[in-house]
């Protein structure tokens, strides 16, 4: 697994979660399977995000990361199991009307449109808000969380660097409202202080109410952010448990991460 190279300590560490998880359960999967065509991706997932966590799906590149994201957005299609948002099955909602009920997917590569200026960007994160006032309200909220983009507003969002276009591609689900935030690689392809900076921000929305589920390169980063974490494995979930006490388990690290010292 590729490690950015951030220290561990420029990120302060969440709260330890207690042996018994505390909060409602926001998200849950239960046994899914999923395939790309004759190929199965996901065996038998099951996972849960409570309320108030920040939750880390760990493993190597293909390992069934993405594909556990994309299933729970609807991008893919669970073909056994279920996926439930606060105890309702939406394994088989579109991914629209997904979206509306506030699980909210910020994809790898950010997915930046170009040709939109920045406020555009952001602006079609809240485009079902017909609420004037509260899309000028959130607005105001992602620019005070990321100056960057209050400064850059009239910018093409695609001319952005890459640090400033995670924070757009962030700032467009906070838009939304969400009431879970999926992360996928939230790091990847950016310099160490951005990472920092990056890791912080997710700290911070955290500490502010927002649920996630963050899919994260650099293990030992996610641990040490994250209340809980699971580990998969060629689709499978191989461990879970308190993300605390798991970073502190040198042989759980090398075993199921790959990040020897």
């Amino acid at each position: 697994m590729t490690q950015t190279a951030t220290r561990d300590d420029d990120v302060a560490a969440g709260p330890r979660a207690s042996a018994e998880r505390q909060g409602d359960v926001r998200l849950s999967l239960q046994g899914v399977d999923a395939f790309y065509g004759q190929i199965q991706a996901l065996r038998g997932v099951s996972l849960e995000v409570r309320q108030g966590e920040i939750v880390t799906l760990l493993g190597s590149n293909g390992a069934g990361k993405s594909t556990t994201l994309k299933t729970i957005s609807g991008l893919v299609r669970a073909r056994q199991g279920d996926v439930c948002l606060e105890g309702e099955s939406i394994a088989r909602l579109p991914a629209h009307q997904i979206a509306r009920r506030g699980v909210v997917h910020v994809p790898e590569g950010r997915r930046v449109l170009r040709g939109l200026t920045v406020k555009e960007n952001l602006e079609l994160g809240a485009f079902t808000l017909k609420d004037n006032a509260l899309r000028r309200q959130r607005l105001e909220e992602v620019y005070a969380l990321f100056p960057i983009l209050h400064e850059r507003r009239h910018q093409d969002g695609s001319l952005l660097s890459g640090g400033q276009q995670q924070m757009l591609a962030m700032g467009r689900a906070l838009m939304h409202g969400p009431n879970v935030m999926l992360l996928d690689e939230p790091s990847m392809g950016l310099a160490p202080k951005l990472v920092t900076e990056i890791m912080r921000i997710i700290k911070r929305l955290n500490e502010a109410g927002t649920t996630i589920l963050l899919v994260e390169q650099n293990a030992r980063l996610a641990l040490r952010l994250a209340h809980y974490a699971y580990v998969i494995e060629n689709g499978e979930i191989r461990m879970q448990g308190d993300a605390a006490a798991m970073r502190e388990d040198a042989s759980v690290v090398k075993a199921y991460l790959g990040l020897g010292d």
